[in-house]
């Protein structure tokens, strides 16, 4: 099981270039970074890790960029987000960042997608947040059009694309590993087994209940092999981390780091050195 991390990094925190290195050194498997545009100082929803938001949510980097610059100074540690709010981006844009950063990196990267928690801050993105699902799935299939070998065209509900040029290509035919982010479910399970590669569950708890059902949706959706789960923002033990192992056959688990300065991180990476 690959030992990976998440962290909000942001302009008051270690950088993102020097965590990479670190956490290649020290032998962690890979590093993941989360996805807000700006917090609305108007909001009215309620923030699931609890008000009043913690400072980092304001100020977090653009996790592109942040990956960017680590994929730069390292080899091996995989690269990815936790997660991508697709739904507001445009999915023609977030297609060549995506297939950029992949060949950079030399295919390290895994979208971890997600339908996002804050209602003002994807009405500024324009989108419908009752139908926020219904348009990932429309611009991950639109993605996969021009990630595609040779020319597709995509007309979708909520967007469309000629049959185009479109380089680079991520390494992995069809595109990039991807993970959706979410509570279980029907409608994210039945998503996950139409047109992801597995699940990026917060945390691990409801997990040895819920992966059976998932594990049930994707046999029936036709998909072969088993579905990844990977659970993330995780504060670990030795005693989860075995359960997650050998009990629900996870094949990576992501360890949440604090979103503090260089030197906090750093002993953070310490710590958790141990379960590597």
């Amino acid at each position: 099981m690959r030992i990976s991390t998440t962290i909000l990094l942001t302009d008051e925190t270690i950088r993102p270039d020097r965590l990479a290195r670190e956490l290649e050194q020290r032998g962690f498997g890979g590093l993941y970074l989360p996805e807000h545009t700006h917090i609305p100082v108007s909001r009215q929803t309620p923030a699931p890790m609890g008000d009043p938001l913690p400072r980092p949510y304001a100020r977090t980097l653009d996790p592109f960029v942040g990956l960017a610059a680590a994929a730069t100074v390292t080899e091996r540690l995989a690269l990815g987000t936790s997660i991508t709010l697709v739904a507001q981006h445009d999915p023609i844009v977030l297609a060549k960042q995506i297939a950029t950063l992949d060949w950079m990196s030399g295919g390290r990267f895994t979208l971890g997608v997600g339908f996002g928690w804050n209602v003002e801050e994807a009405a500024d993105h324009g989108v419908d947040w009752r139908r926020r699902r219904d348009v990932v799935r429309d611009r991950v299939a639109l993605m996969r059009a021009l990630w595609a070998d040779e020319p597709v065209a995509h007309d979708g509900e909520f967007g469309s694309v000629r049959a185009s040029l479109a380089h680079p290509k991520p390494v992995r035919p069809g595109g990039p590993r991807l993970l959706v982010g979410g509570a279980a479910g029907p409608t994210l399970f039945d998503h996950i087994a139409e047109y992801a590669d597995g699940w990026l569950p917060v945390g691990g708890s409801g997990l040895r209940d819920a992966a059976p059902e998932l594990h049930r949706v994707w046999r029936a959706a036709g998909r072969r092999g088993e579905p990844a789960l990977v659970p993330a923002f995780v504060q670990p033990s030795p005693g989860k981390l075995r359960h997650y192992r050998d009990e629900l056959g996870a094949e990576e688990v992501v360890l949440q780091l604090p979103s503090g300065t260089e030197l906090e991180v750093l002993r953070a990476l310490d710590d958790y050195s141990r379960y590597l």
